[in-house]
């Protein structure tokens, strides 16, 4: 099982890279157009392991020295298709978004948000699955959130 945060010596820019690579492949595999505006979304997502919000992308866009600037419904379909394809997560609690460091499979989506620095680690598990399934029992779950908060290892150390 993946831990859901990564290790305070981890290289970043190379989990990032492999996450970019392997939401290319998966693009590229089921035919779809990676478009630059969507590339840019998800390398602002993979850019750190918090959440980030559709604003702070569209403020990021107006930084650059780019002549089309997208609008708010631009960005936020970048980010829908993000979504669809299982290459970034909302955070339904911080209204924001996070990318998948596991962006190849398809998997249900369980976030731990550290409360202190903000960081969003991916859970799964599939016990918490199970129990989630027979829960809902004939229920039709057509949306799903599970978003524990608290401390990451780090952090709880510090306190």
């Amino acid at each position: 099982m993946q831990k859901p945060f990564p290790p305070a010596a981890h290289d970043h820019d190379a989990c990032a890279a492999k996450a970019l690579a392997d939401a290319e492949k998966a693009a590229a595999s089921r035919g779809l157009r990676f478009t630059p505006l969507r590339h840019y979304v998800l390398e602002m997502l993979l850019a750190s392991h918090r959440p980030v919000g559709a604003y702070d992308v569209l403020g990021a866009l107006a930084r650059e020295d780019s002549p089309a600037r997208p609008s708010p419904p631009t960005v936020y379909r970048a980010l829908e298709f993000l979504l669809e394809q299982g290459f970034a997560h909302r955070v339904a609690s911080k209204n924001a978004y996070v990318a998948c460091f596991m962006p190849g499979a398809r998997h249900r989506t369980h976030l731990l948000i550290c409360r202190a620095c903000g960081q969003a680690g991916e859970m799964a598990n599939r016990n918490l699955e199970d129990a989630l399934d027979d829960a809902a029992g004939r229920f039709r779950v057509e949306q799903e959130y599970v978003e524990l908060i608290g401390l990451c290892e780090e952090c709880a150390r510090r306190a």
